[in-house]
């Protein structure tokens, strides 16, 4: 647990911070600045189909800059996107605001590697360890994102644009921190040396389509749930502050366990940790269909927050033994990419459902990924065991 391995930390805390900000504004100002209330949370969506479109893009700056100078290049687009942000809030523009966040999803995919860059700073036999403690610096995004959101609301003119003032200095200080970080310089490979399989025949691993479906799939019942909160809470007549409130524990409860996750997985195994997280997204759906108020929102939120921590956490640990490190920066890509497009895709349907079907029947529906994930979970136990 080295220098460079803490100073990731701080920055997976600082990238999501931006996320959290992200989550707790983003739908409330598509819901004012949307021409119909069903896009609402569209600047929700735009965060992540830019982080789907730009995973090929991130993959290869990986390869030509490193992981030093790819984080960087990503830290210059999210002060820009935050920049272009404030700029559609002060323009009451709900369009700009959706350009705004497509641009800041290459921030996000980006970021999205931190975790794995967490594996490369220390010994093999402690790469659990470093991812859990790196996923563990989210922690200040939980601390911090939805205090900034709150106390940053009105600091200009229009309501939440001195929030997306607020995340370019957030930026700042993370090009600053990215800077101090030294990571291990990768050999550059020649045309005629081996550089691993093929995509398509890494994609046909068990082990690694379990992963991914894990990583997708849990990513999107969080996404879907976590979205469409600040919009339910508010139809229900509870205050910003509580939403912040929720939002604040429901981070905890994705990052807190972090400092404790990577050593379960060594000594319980990674498809347990896994198992236990989809049984607690199975009663956070419960706890949400059982009432409105906000005890029952607050609950509900922390326990999604820890079964997502369990199964990404796993799902990344995962995913590294179906993948050689020469064919790193391809599986990665692929990946985030099916995390951002499960994203993408709860992200519309988080805003569509909550304002058409309401909160009750979206949390239904949020239980068929949920099964399907149980289901990966136990071909690959079973498989594991037959073998």
């Amino acid at each position: 647990m080295n220098k460079n391995l803490w100073l990731l930390s701080i920055a997976q805390g600082l990238f999501l911070t931006n996320n959290v900000t992200f989550i707790a504004i983003n739908g409330l100002v598509g819901l004012s600045l949307a021409p119909l209330p069903w896009m609402a949370t569209l600047p929700v969506m735009g965060y992540v189909v830019g982080g789907a479109l730009s995973t090929g893009l991130v993959a290869k700056s990986q390869q030509r800059f490193g992981r030093k100078g790819s984080f960087l290049l990503g830290l210059l687009v999210a002060l820009l996107s935050s920049a272009i942000g404030a700029w559609a809030v002060m323009q009451s523009s709900f369009w700009l605001l959706v350009v705004a966040t497509v641009v800041a999803g290459y921030y996000s995919a980006n970021g999205q590697l931190y975790r794995f860059a967490a594996a490369e700073l220390c010994a093999p036999d402690y790469r659990e360890k470093a991812v859990s403690l790196v996923m563990a610096g989210g922690l200040m995004g939980a601390i911090i994102g939805p205090n900034l959101a709150m106390h940053t609301k009105n600091w200009l003119e229009l309501p939440f644009a001195g929030a997306y003032v607020a995340l370019a200095g957030i930026a700042l200080l993370s090009i600053g921190l990215m800077s101090c970080i030294e990571f291990p310089k990768v050999a550059t490979k020649k045309k005629s040396e081996n550089a691993g399989r093929d995509i398509r025949a890494i994609m046909r691993h068990p082990v690694f389509v379990v992963a991914t479906l894990s990583a997708a799939l849990g990513y999107g019942v969080m996404n879907l749930l976590m979205a469409a909160t600040p919009l339910a809470m508010q139809v229900c007549g509870l205050s910003f502050e509580d939403t912040a409130w929720v939002l604040q524990w429901h981070v905890i409860g994705m990052f807190a366990p972090g400092f404790v996750t990577g050593h379960l997985i060594q000594r319980c195994g990674v498809l347990t940790i896994m198992g236990i997280g989809v049984l607690l997204n199975i009663v956070c759906i419960l706890i949400a269909l059982s009432g409105v108020d906000l005890n029952q929102f607050l609950l509900s939120m922390f326990l999604l927050g820890v079964g997502w921590n369990f199964l990404f956490t796993g799902s990344t640990t995962l995913s590294m033994e179906a993948y050689s490190p020469e064919e790193r920066d391809t599986a990665q890509a692929a990946i985030n990419f099916c995390v951002f497009a499960t994203m993408a895709i709860t992200s519309f349907a988080s805003g569509a459902l909550v304002t058409t079907q309401g909160w009750t029947w979206l949390n239904w529906g949020s239980l068929l990924p949920v099964a399907i994930t149980a289901g990966g979970l136990l071909f690959l136990r079973f498989r594991y065991k037959k073998a």
